[in-house]
């Protein structure tokens, strides 16, 4: 009986610290970098192997569980969190899921500072920006998700920086068509950070928490984001064939958002079902980009 009442109380342990790390929004960082990578190179190699793995588990288990652990008691009043959307970590899973994250990043981020920082030494640096601005998010002292723009900034370098540290580790050469996928890249993350805050202006607000959404309002932030999203899209007009069709992507974003564009402060939390779209439509882009890639290094072969 106890022998069950420790294996119960593991598999708790283990489903919180899985949980904290977001297993859907995993793809949302390695993608990046794995893409980046082996475009580049056109290889699956060790390289390969250690980086997308790292920022598939270890980076997100990181920046989540850092996330979760310091916004405990916001995440009291939101009822999203204890799913999907994020977990409701109970105060004696905050160690145990900061030292998962530091556990298992450390070897991988040890193994690609050797491998790719002698030809490379740049990747070093973006490497360690990429880290810091993981753990700038949400740490007291730092806390870039109550600074209201810095917060979508910096979200938005999480998911960008994996590729932009996957291109310097493989000294790709930095064409204008380049600075501008990369730029696009990241007004369409600062579009969906921004976005994903007018659901929580309420809990944010009650609990004393800045935000984009909270200084500039439900209805102003969401044609912010659709903004950015539309900037974004018009940046990827200027990247090179097959390029240019990812345009399209930034439409089912806009779309899903275009029904909160009154949305008042009271009701913000309605915009929590444009968001649930969200989650699924990274799936869809992701694999529409796949094929673009593929196209792309057959037309470069």
């Amino acid at each position: 009986m106890l022998v069950q009442m420790r294996e119960s109380t593991l598999l708790w342990k283990i489903r919180q610290v899985a949980l904290s790390s977001r297993p859907l929004s995993w793809v949302n960082t390695a993608f990046p970098f794995a893409a980046a990578y082996f475009i580049t190179t056109g290889r699956v190699d060790f390289m390969f192997l250690v980086g997308t793995l790292f920022f598939l588990i270890p980076y997100n288990l990181v920046m989540y569980g850092i996330n979760d652990v310091f916004d405990y008691e916001s995440d009291l009043r939101n009822p999203r969190k204890g799913g999907v959307e994020g977990a409701l970590l109970a105060p004696s899973m905050h160690r145990p899921v900061i030292a998962a994250g530091i556990v298992t990043a450390v070897p991988l981020i040890a193994v690609m500072l050797v491998m790719g920082g002698t030809a490379h030494p740049l990747s070093w640096a973006a490497l360690a920006v990429s880290l810091f601005f993981v753990v700038a998010y949400s740490v007291p002292g730092l806390r870039f998700k109550e600074r209201p723009g810095l917060d979508s900034i910096t979200s938005s370098i999480h998911f960008v920086s994996p590729a932009v540290y996957a291109l310097l580790v493989t000294g790709a050469a930095f064409t204008t068509g380049l600075w501008a996928l990369l730029a696009a890249f990241l007004l369409w993350g600062m579009a969906s950070h921004a976005f994903g805050a007018v659901q929580d202006v309420t809990p944010d607000r009650d609990a004393g928490i800045s935000s984009v959404a909270t200084v500039l309002g439900a209805a102003h932030t969401v044609r912010l984001a659709i903004g950015l999203w539309t900037l974004a899209g018009l940046l990827m007009l200027l990247t090179r064939w097959p390029g240019p069709i990812a345009a399209i992507l930034v439409l089912p974003y806009i779309i899903a958002a275009l029904p909160y564009w009154s949305v008042t402060d009271d009701r913000a939390d309605l915009a929590n079902r444009g968001w649930k779209h969200f989650l699924w439509l990274n799936f869809f882009t992701g694999f529409v980009v796949t094929l673009l890639l593929l196209g792309w290094s057959g037309l470069r072969a």
